[in-house]
């Protein structure tokens, strides 16, 4: 007995299942199933894959799972409990397993893809495991949902908004949090957390062919935008580290289009590279060689793992001009190729990169291998943007500028060397480095940059010295000290060098000076600067200034330690003591001090401002506090923000203020007894707040710094008072700030931070207290919006309402949403419009600002809208005074709407929040009462909102569908029967929509959706009633449906369904209707248009543009059935643009010929009409003429452009425009000239059947007759035809298909070769006619072709197979002769014939005879030895027929006695044979000629053979005519000369009386008709006897 479980509901099968016993189900492995019943060892079930498919199976063949149960019974729904994680990584790698074996073909995708998932499986083992702890779970779960992110992005599909890692529900959040949620995993969430970012170079390889030197790789990140670098090259020795193999750099937050990775390159060798020449080999320079870039944006694209590690090739450039090598990498990065020479090979470094995130203590343990290598760490140069407390640096960046010096009498210009020393005091160089050498340059520009890493207690009394020196490139190879310059790091006052450019003063020296004496060269002037503190240097002086010479460097300092605040004071306020009549005016100017130099010494700053207040109170008191408050301030700056808990340790541990607690105990309380209450306090800041403080400084910064902590007492004043009273005193506060904007930007900023904060803070949780407050807060959002000022600040504001809003009790909320929807919705709506209408202007940088702008107001209104009730739309609607009013405002929402619709507010991928964002506006569409405007806007939202391409189903994965079906189900059908009910509203306003609204609802109705289809439709019945009963006829619905369904099905809407159910629902409808004959023939029409549009669609959409002949079908019927002339005109273009695609020129020449001749040459003016401007018809025609002639030339149809050509021609007469009538006669010559000149290839024609229901309308059981390109064979045709349709099954034989092919649910395609039956007659005229002009008449204006299909009619001859070998040729009449305005057409009709054997050989011999003829004449014109292997191969193939034995079968199986004799009513078909054959030989002795003078030498064997085996087909042939003409002369009883068969003497007087004889039996014998009979025999004879053929003898 099956007893329905209870706990057991949820299964994973183990095993695979399949068995013969009756109802069981057939199970994988690895599938869930749903139990609903149990008995004795067997559970009753189903697949979740196959829900509808219930069936039993064994219990031990499932694993039981936990499962949660609703709704217990038939229509029960299951949930595993599981993890929510594991549960979406089974989902999805079901879900991409599927597209995974999609992109095989995409192989690296591919091969990451499977990499990723092999990784989810994993992880997904280790959790479900369970034997890990929290934080490793944690971490496992970080892990799968970025591989998940990852996978969904790459494969294109939808993003997943999560909260600790696990999905959502969508119905539980606010709009504003879903969209916080979605946009802040597609761009990060940079708001509180800032995560430092590291890039890891290796360079694997260095190949460059053209330095044979030893050579120096230099690595560094530069910024493009700004022209400056991130990171510094650093450089070897004690204080110069060079960077060679490893880089770990660090950049924060920096746009990835900013940044560049360059790598300079100098070599260590000769002055000129490989120029023995310059230099001896043991004296080495440093030399610029080359320099590569490599775009950060390209790595960051290209890198899809965050570890993965990625090979990149650096091509290296070098520098045309030297003097510019200090900007070779900007010319490389901006492109200026004309400054730099690429590369002769892609030969040059190989680095791989790979990108971290996260703590560097972090890396350092996960990647222990790595950092145990040796890396150098290089880090950003200067301080980042994020500066942690205990970040310990002392950095100083020295970059080698430019220089100018004098030639100092030389000839040429001098090659400069830097050396730079550091010394320490009076201790010798701890450090030297040598700059690269610029040859010949005495104003050098290096831009080479070095770092100083300097011990702090080492900086006092150090200083930098820069000896220049000219390095000779003659034979001693000497570097020659010609000058020098200093600097000291530390000035007297205990500052460094300022971060500026330096230009330092040169001193003269010789080149044996040894600078032992440091002080003696530290006395004089370094530079401008220190010029008046330095004494005069007197004449006697070693060391003398160079005047006229220079010497540029700059410095960046990053210390923690140091400081360059000289002239700020930040050191004397540190060393107040030494000097105390400074402190006030110090202390008044701290707050213009850079922050950066501020938290460095936070610490000493603090313990001097309490030292301060224990001196004298009375004196520095108000300043010191006005200190603290701006320090206080400075700290809630983000880039200062990690230094917050510094400050708390230092109150907490290390306050030095001994005095200062009782002076702060003393002010406190003092303001207790002077303010008698609370209240009075809260109103002095109200007070104080109020105050205009735009002109008072000291105010406006007091005013701020009330604000900023105002929100902080919050929690404090909780403990004291009710949630009520505090609420009050808050309120009051809030809104004695002024109500205008025009307080400044800057304190407009800190009123809304201050709101935020209260926002956001306790105290706004409370319903109570939220009641209070929420009118304030609105209040001044309004203000602001209305203003459009601080429009990301009031998003947040609202944001943070929306999701307090969300989670509270909804008795709680409605008062409060409607106050925000009286308070905000319209001017909201407003402030959305205004920034949609910046986002589709803005196509600057601006515009990433403003489509984020733009999601955030879309997701605050959605969130309003989204907690708005009916009741609070009614309160809305009634609260307008007026139409016009409510007018405005729906006007302006539906607008809102449609935007949202229509500019994607959300990517593509954002599926959720798209979705999202339709359900609330299909619950917020509603429209009251009668306003025009009005309702035509709603309609055309709705028709919007059915057509927009998210609620496209059908092209959505089986599992999305699913899943939206499941969640919200087809929204498109509700809407729809929405836009019903609303069209029924209309009552008796229907006329004032119609015809206006048929083009919007047929774009609904081409929605395929069945159901929207079957709702929509009967609409139209009810515009072409409601036009009938006003004006007796539905012609504007007529046209407007004709037009509207023509440009909708051109864009791909609309299939067979639609076409099908239009017709069916509204023929239902016409029945009862007293107009039903015209509705039925209308309808009729717009079917049968749907029909050829659907077909003309489906060709175009092909690969294949063969079948573009669809175009006239629908030309045809716009023309005749409907006459509407624009649309005829319209597909003419089109058709014709589609021949163009496909160089089908001819074709598109006819084409045009239709407008052609819709004109006439007259003045009549036409309309403007596509790329036609407004012109007279005569005009126009002579445009058309000229642009048909164009397409007759390109495609070598010159017959056809010359009666065009004399048209024209004649009309310019009669205008006597003699100009064009030159121009066109030239035309006209040029292609009787290209007729006869040019060679034109002869095309194959092809018979194509379409068998089969698989096939559009206009293919389906049709033949039609196609023109093959050039070169075109039958395989090629009939494999491009298989193309075209994958589909299809070829059909081998020429025999029609039966029914059962005909009607079958297939493609069958039948396609074999035609030959064209031309017009043309063979007159004697024809023979004068040159042989390239009748092979054209032959294959064009041809509407016959035909095809033989050989068979046996009776016995089969087993000799000869010829003499039992019948014909059965069919001819194809086409509806239009080829070529035409397609390049094939339907066959009209089928005539057959049987061909008697006898008349078959006559066939192919005369055609064979027609084929050797043209050949022949094409040859004969040449006069040159050239490629004659077609010539050789046709003469062969007839002289030595090897295949079916050419004329000799024809001979024995027709010239036999017995078959002369059986068949007498034959005999002049059997003479019309042999006159060919011998036709045929005189011919091959022709060709033989011909092929004689053009034979190459090496081929004259063949030639040979050909001449011999022709001398014996002769032979053989005169003695079958012999024969023959002995039979001839039995049966018709002939008396001949005697001894004329017989005598060879006397050849000449023989030769003249046989033919005379045979002449006078001619006319002996005319009258019986049997001149083709003695004309035979005088052939024979003559080829028998080498006698005058019969031309000579008529001559």
């Amino acid at each position: 007995m099956w007893i329905p479980t209870e706990d057991e509901k949820f299964g994973v099968v183990i095993s695979s299942f399949r068995s013969s016993v009756s109802q069981s189900l057939v199970l994988e492995l690895g599938e869930t199933v749903q139990i609903l019943e149990k008995c004795e060892g067997w559970y009753r079930g189903f697949s979740t894959k196959r829900p509808t498919v219930k069936g039993i199976f064994p219990t031990n063949y499932v694993h039981l799972k936990k499962a949660t149960v609703t709704n217990r019974g038939q229509c029960e729904t299951v949930v595993p409990l599981e993890d929510p994680i594991i549960t979406e990584s089974t989902s999805t790698l079901q879900e991409w397993g599927v597209l995974w074996k999609q992109l095989y073909v995409v192989l690296e995708l591919f091969q990451k893809l499977r990499h990723v998932m092999n990784e989810l499986m994993d992880l997904r083992r280790q959790l479900i495991s369970g034997h890990m702890t929290q934080e490793q779970s944690r971490e496992v779960k970080r892990h799968i949902t970025l591989r998940l992110d990852w996978g969904n992005e790459h494969l294109g599909l939808d993003l997943v908004p999560r909260k600790e890692f696990e999905m959502v529900d969508p119905d539980q959040f606010s709009v504003s949090d879903l969209y916080k949620m979605v946009s802040g995993q597609r761009h990060g969430d940079g708001s509180r957390t800032l995560i430092a970012h590291h890039l890891f170079l290796n360079l694997k390889s260095f190949t460059y062919n053209s330095i044979s030197e030893d050579t120096e790789v230099f690595f560094s990140l530069y910024d493009a935008r700004e022209s400056k670098y991130i990171s510094v090259l650093e450089c070897r020795a004690k204080y110069f580290v060079y960077l060679t193999v490893f880089l770990l750099c660090w950049f924060f937050f920096l746009p990835s289009y900013m940044l560049d990775c360059c790598s300079l390159l100098v070599c260590e060798g000769r002055m000129l590279l490989n120029d023995s020449k310059k230099g001896p080999p043991h004296v080495q320079y440093r030399r610029p060689y080359g320099c590569a870039a490599l775009a950060m944006s390209d790595v960051f694209s290209s890198i899809t793992d965050p570890r993965e590690e990625k090979d990149f090739v650096l091509k290296i450039y070098t520098c045309n001009n030297e003097s510019e090598w200090y900007q070779i990498h900007e010319n490389i990065i901006r492109k200026s190729s004309t400054k730099y020479s690429a590369p002769s090979t892609n030969y040059g470094l190989i680095v791989s990169l790979q990108l971290f995130r996260g703590d560097l203590d972090t890396l350092r343990r996960e990647n222990h291998v790595m950092f145990s290598r040796g890396v150098t760490l290089t880090r950003k140069l200067g301080f980042p943007d994020v500066i942690l407390p205990g970040d310990s640096r002392n950095d100083l960046y020295l970059m080698l500028e430019r220089g100018d010096f004098e030639r100092g009498g030389k000839s040429v210009q001098k090659n400069i060397e830097v050396t730079v020393y550091v010394l320490i005091g009076e201790e010798p160089s701890v450090s030297e480095h040598c700059s690269f050498v610029l040859y010949h340059n005495n104003s050098p520009r290096w831009s080479e940059s070095l770092k100083l890493s300097i011990p702090i207690e080492r900086f006092r009394g150090s200083h930098l010295r820069f000896e220049f020196r000219h390095c000779s490139t003659k034979d001693k190879g000497e570097k020659k000290l010609f000058g020098f310059s200093f600097t000291p790091l530390m000035r007297e006052d205990g500052t460094t060098l300022l971060d500026e450019c330096h230009e330092l003063y040169v001193y003269k020296c010789d080149e044996n000076t040894t600078f032992s004496n440091q002080g003696l060269y530290l006395s004089m002037p370094c530079c401008k600067a220190d010029l008046n503190s330095c004494p005069a240097i007197p004449a006697s002086f070693p060391f003398q200034r160079s005047n006229k010479e220079s010497f540029c460097i700059s410095t960046l300092l990053a210390s923690t330690k140091l400081t360059q605040n000289g002239k700020l004071d930040l050191l004397t306020l540190l060393k107040w003591k030494a000097n105390p009549e400074r402190v006030l005016d110090i202390l008044g100017r701290l707050r213009v001090i850079s922050g950066e130099e501020i938290v460095k010494f936070l610490q000493d700053v603090l313990d001097t401002l309490f030292s301060l207040l224990d001196d004298n109170i009375d004196k520095y008191g108000p300043l010191v506090f006005q200190s603290l408050v701006f320090i206080i301030n400075l700290l809630r700056d983000s880039r200062y923000y990690h230094f917050r808990p510094v400050m708390d340790a230092y109150i907490h541990n290390q306050f030095a203020g001994a005095l200062a607690y009782k002076n702060i105990s003393k002010f406190i309380v003092w303001m207790v007894v002077c303010l008698a209450s609370i209240q009075e306090l809260f109103h002095s800041i109200r007070f104080l707040l109020s105050l205009d403080g735009r002109n008072a400084e000291t105010l406006v910064c007091t005013q701020a710094a009330l604000l900023n902590s105002f929100p902080d007492i919050f929690d404090e004043l909780l403990q004291m008072f009710t949630v009520q009273e505090v609420a009050e005193l808050v309120r009051g506060t809030l809104a004695s700030m002024p109500g205008t904007v025009d307080i400044g930007q800057s304190m407009d900023v800190v009123k809304l931070q201050s709101i935020s904060r209260t926002v956001d803070s306790r105290l706004f949780y409370f319903p109570e207290s939220r009641s209070i407050l929420l009118p304030v807060v609105l209040h001044h959002i309004h203000l602001h919006l209305r203003q459009q000022r601080e429009l990301l600040l009031c998003a947040g504001i609202l944001s943070s309402i929306f999701s307090i809003l969300n989670t509270s009790e909804s008795s709680c909320v409605q008062e409060e949403v409607e106050m925000m929807v009286e308070s905000l919705l319209d001017v909201l709506l407003q402030t959305l419009l205004s920034i949609m209408s910046k986002s589709q202007a803005s196509l600057t940088a601006l515009c990433v600002f403003v489509f984020f702008l733009q999601g955030e107001y879309v997701s605050c209104l959605l969130s309003l809208l989204k907690l708005m009730s009916e009741l609070h739309f009614h309160h809305l609607l009634n609260n307008f005074h007026s139409k016009d009013e409510l007018k405005e405002f729906l006007l302006k929402i539906f607008c809102v709407f449609r935007n949202l619709m229509k500019l994607g507010v959300f990517p593509r991928d954002w599926s959720i929040m798209r979705l999202l964002t339709i359900c609330i506006i299909k619950n917020n569409i509603n429209v009251q009462g009668f306003l025009n405007v009005v309702w035509n806007s709603f309609f055309s939202l709705a028709v919007l909102f059915i057509s927009q391409p998210s609620l496209q189903l059908e092209s959505l994965s089986q599992v999305k569908r699913k899943r939206i079906l499941d969640k919200y189900g087809d929204l498109r059908v509700q809407m729809a029967y929405e836009l019903y009910s609303m069209w029924q509203k209309l009552g008796d306003n229907k006329p004032h929509f119609t015809p206006g609204m048929m083009g919007p609802f047929l774009g609904v109705t081409l929605v395929p959706q069945a159901e929207v289809r079957n709702i929509m439709i009967p609409i139209f019945h009810d515009m072409m009633d409601w036009e009938q009963r006003k004006n007796g006829n539905f012609k504007q619905v007529e046209a407007e449906l004709m037009d509207k369904l023509d440009s909708m099905m051109s864009d791909g809407k609309g299939e067979e369904n639609h076409r099908e159910l239009f017709g069916l629902l509204l023929l239902e409808k016409m029945e009862q209707e007293t107009w039903r004959e015209t509705g039925v023939s209308f309808i009729t029409s717009v079917t049968r248009l749907i029909e050829r549009l659907l077909d003309y669609r489906c060709v175009v959409r092909g690969e294949e543009t063969e079948s573009k002949k669809l175009g006239a079908n629908i030309m045809n019927f716009y023309k005749c059935e409907i006459t509407k002339e624009d649309m005829y005109i319209r597909y003419i273009h089109k058709l014709c643009d589609l021949h163009l695609q496909m160089h089908n020129y001819t074709e598109a020449a006819f084409t045009l010929l239709l407008y052609w001749e819709l004109l006439q040459w007259s003045e009549q003016p036409l309309r403007d009409l596509m790329q036609y401007p407004a012109q007279s018809q005569w005009q126009r025609k002579e445009t058309l003429s000229r642009k048909i002639l164009h397409y007759f030339n390109k495609g070598k149809c010159w017959e056809y452009g010359i009666s065009l050509c004399r048209e024209l021609a004649l009309q310019y007469e009669m205008l006597y425009d003699y100009h064009s009538l030159s121009w066109i006669r030239k035309m006209e010559a040029s292609f009787y000239d290209n007729i006869i000149e040019q060679q034109r290839l002869e095309p194959e024609f092809f018979r194509m059947g379409f068998y089969g229901r698989k096939f559009p309308f206009f293919l389906r059981n049709k033949e039609f007759v196609c023109r093959g390109y050039d070169y075109e064979r039958l395989e090629d045709f009939q494999q491009r035809m298989l193309t075209e349709f994958p589909q299809a099954i070829a059909l081998q034989h020429p025999n029609l298909p039966d029914d059962s092919i005909q009607q079958s649910d297939a493609q069958y395609i039948q396609v074999y070769a035609v030959t064209p039956v031309s017009e043309l007659s063979d007159g004697p005229m024809m023979d004068r006619v040159p042989e390239r002009i009748k092979s054209f008449y032959r294959i064009n204006n041809v509407s016959r072709f035909h095809y033989d299909r050989p068979f046996h009619k009776g016995p089969k001859d087993r000799e000869n197979e010829f003499r039992s070998l019948w014909i059965e040729r069919t001819t194809l009449v086409l509806c239009r002769p080829l070529p035409g305005i397609s390049r094939w057409f339907d066959v009209e009709r089928r005539e057959v014939v049987e061909v008697s054997p006898l008349e078959n050989a006559i066939y192919v011999v005369e055609n064979k005879n027609q084929e050797l003829r043209t050949l022949i004449s094409q040859y004969q014109q040449r006069h040159h030895h050239g490629n004659i292997n077609l010539l050789s191969m046709c003469l062969n193939g007839v002289i030595d027929a090897a295949v079916n034995g050419g004329i000799a079968r024809y001979q024995e199986a027709f010239f036999d006695k017995d078959y002369i004799s059986s068949h007498p009513e034959e005999m002049e078909r059997i003479t019309q044979l042999k006159e060919l054959m011998q036709e045929q030989v005189h011919i091959l002795g022709v060709g033989l000629a011909v092929h004689e003078k053009l034979v190459h030498p090496e081929m004259r064997p063949l030639h040979k053979k050909l001449v011999d085996q022709f001398h014996v087909m002769r032979s053989g042939l005169s003695h079958v005519s012999i024969y023959c003409a002995s039979l001839l002369i039995n049966m018709y009883d002939i008396s001949l000369p005697p001894k004329i068969c017989t005598s060879t003497s006397d050849h000449g007087v023989f030769r003249f009386v046989s033919v005379f004889s045979l002449s006078l039996f001619i006319i002996q014998y005319s009258k019986l008709r049997l001149n083709r009979i003695y004309l035979s025999l005088l052939s024979v004879i003559s080829i028998s006897h080498n006698v005058p053929t019969v031309s000579e003898v008529t001559l």
